[in-house]
């Protein structure tokens, strides 16, 4: 790892606060080489082990992100989106609220980011009648209270600078009954003061699981890939912080996904009926 990571990584643990702000910085450096529209996802994917799994069927334009895509599949597996409103906080290029839209038929399906340039591409890049995108941060939900069926959050909690002021707009924005989707990694070490989090929400826990050997065996699948996008677009000096962005073979997240020392969870919570 080089020293720009280890300063980033550092100043992250060192203040909380100023974690989105880094995450923000990095994150525009991306979206600004992503010329040619590549990075459509930015997640670490899903891979069935057993062969059983639900088989997935794209067209050709999203074969290429097909683990990325498995991965939006698999947590959206427990409930059905169709004639929905839903809602994918973090949501990034846009990939994600893009194959939910026209393949899992919601009513209205809306991707939010913390970044207006992401906002913007995504709003110039993706046309479905189901589909719009808005810009504001995950811990101030821009809607009115009870406004979704489900809300969606993949890969983009671990960059808030508070988790349960994160988790009190999910259950605001929420209608009675409705669900929050979520997948997201933690150091071991850190996964009791997620518990604790979410038992603090006012949110109904129905699923936590752990799907660590899943993901894992996406980077693996998806590395050739990830690695000729790193080569063709990342300067060296940015190699090392890029590859752990997108999990290639031999980062450092990959190795504290193969070690254990991370784990990557599945959860599903739900706002309650009133009396």
């Amino acid at each position: 790892m080089n020293t720009l990571a280890r300063f980033f990584q550092l100043a992250c643990k060192t203040s909380p606060r100023i974690k989105p702000s880094l995450w923000k910085l990095f994150y525009q450096y991306l979206v600004r080489m992503d010329r040619d529209n590549e990075l459509l996802f930015m997640n670490y994917g899903f891979a069935h082990l057993d062969g059983n799994g639900s088989k997935l069927v794209l067209e050709d334009a999203d074969q290429k992100h097909f683990f990325c895509i498995q991965l939006y599949h698999y947590v959206t597996s427990s409930v059905t989106l169709s004639n929905s409103d839903a809602l994918d906080i973090g949501c990034g290029r846009g990939g994600g609220p893009s194959f939910l839209a026209r393949y899992l038929g919601p009513r209205r399906m809306v991707g939010l980011d913390f970044s207006k340039k992401a906002v913007d591409f995504c709003a110039r890049h993706y046309s479905h009648p189901a589909l719009s995108f808005s810009h504001g941060k995950a811990e101030a939900l821009p809607f009115e209270e009870s406004s979704f069926d489900f809300v969606l959050n993949i890969e983009s909690s671990r960059c808030y600078s508070s988790m349960s002021g994160f988790l009190d707009e999910v259950r605001r924005v929420l209608r009675p009954g409705g669900r929050f989707l979520f997948a997201d990694f933690r150091h071991k070490n850190e996964i009791p003061a997620l518990r604790k989090q979410v038992a603090a929400s006012g949110l109904k826990l129905v699923r936590w699981e752990r799907i660590t050997p899943n993901v894992f065996r996406a980077l693996e699948l998806d590395h050739d890939r990830k690695y000729d996008l790193l080569k063709k677009k990342v300067p060296p000096l940015l190699t090392p912080m890029v590859a752990d962005f997108i999990g290639t073979k031999g980062s450092s997240i990959y190795r504290l996904l193969q070690s254990g020392d991370n784990e990557y969870l599945h959860c599903v919570l739900q706002k309650e009926w009133r009396a």
